[in-house]
């Protein structure tokens, strides 16, 4: 059985730019999820984190490292969060500049669950940044399927264990 490519999607106008990717994951959304929330261990299944600190909860601030700029520390807060479905990262300075980082997970009839993730540039800065502002195809494909790795694992692990 051949996997589905993950590839990230990006679309951008003047003042926007989105990239999201998508991908089918053997595990529930309780075991994306407990992946998604733990920060604490978010590096050691996640390789285009080099850290994240803070408790992932509604309205609390993050400590965000990524590989990708490794020199800064990004610091969004969590806007959103509807447990096992849905969470938002943001940061930034509505109208100006703002992202946000969309998870979401979709639970499929076969036992297989469908993760998204997105992350939307807006404002009227974003013109004169884009240029700055690395290709986020690439971590995103990364991310995805770091996160389909470690949950197929832990969810396979959960069920050998579960077994007599």
């Amino acid at each position: 059985m051949r996997t589905q490519e993950m590839v990230a999607q990006q679309d951008r106008t003047t003042f926007r730019q989105v990239c999201r990717i998508s991908c089918k994951v053997r595990a529930t959304p309780a075991a994306i999820w407990a992946l998604l929330t733990d920060a604490e261990r978010f590096s050691s299944w996640n390789t285009t984190v080099t850290s994240l600190h803070g408790e992932i909860a509604l309205g609390e601030k993050l400590a965000l490292r990524v590989k990708l700029d490794p020199r800064r520390t990004f610091r969004p807060k969590v806007t959103k969060l509807e447990p096992q479905k849905t969470m938002e990262w943001s940061d930034g300075f509505a109208p100006m500049f703002r992202g946000v980082r969309t998870f979401t997970l979709t639970p499929q009839a076969d036992g297989v669950t469908e993760f998204e993730m997105q992350e939307a540039f807006s404002g009227a800065m974003l013109p004169m940044i884009r240029k700055s502002l690395p290709d986020f195809g690439p971590a995103f494909e990364t991310f995805a399927a770091d996160l389909k790795r470690a949950a197929e694992a832990s969810s396979a692990s959960a069920t050998k264990s579960a077994r007599p």
